[in-house]
């Protein structure tokens, strides 16, 4: 078995998704490794990753609608706002989804179904730096 490990930063453009499959795609072959698992964590409270789908972009629309009613900005019920009215939903939303994702390599290669896609779902509305670690394990 070998480990590798890789940082990623992601300069978002504020809430929504970032497609950062092609950056992990590229990267997976330089490891040397045919088969095992890449888990990728964010290190951050307000965004998270997801894996979704890549082809048809009303998908991530429809995603950040949900979310929007679901957690919506300035609600009153939330006392956390030292960073704006979206601080505490993007905690939330963050908490709602996931900050890590393992997936599997198989052959040297990212085994993700035909329309799946990894994004960096940014929950704060200012565009943001983000770092993502990816650690793969395998041989």
């Amino acid at each position: 078995m070998r480990q590798l490990q890789h940082h990623l930063t992601v300069n978002g453009h504020g809430r929504g998704m970032t497609d950062i499959t092609r950056e992990i795609q590229q990267w997976v072959p330089t490891s040397g490794i045919e088969t095992g698992l890449l888990n990728l964590f964010v290190q951050h409270t307000s965004c998270s990753l997801i894996i979704q789908e890549n082809a048809d972009p009303d998908v991530l629309q429809d995603m950040e609608a949900f979310m929007s009613r679901l957690v919506p900005d300035g609600d009153p019920i939330f006392c956390h706002r030292a960073e704006g009215l979206d601080d505490m939903p993007a905690h939330i939303r963050m908490a709602l989804t996931q900050v890590s994702l393992t997936v599997p390599v198989t052959d040297g290669r990212l085994a993700l179904g035909i329309w799946q896609g990894i994004y960096l779902y940014e929950h704060r509305l200012q565009p943001m730096t983000r770092h993502v670690r990816l650690h793969l394990l395998g041989e």
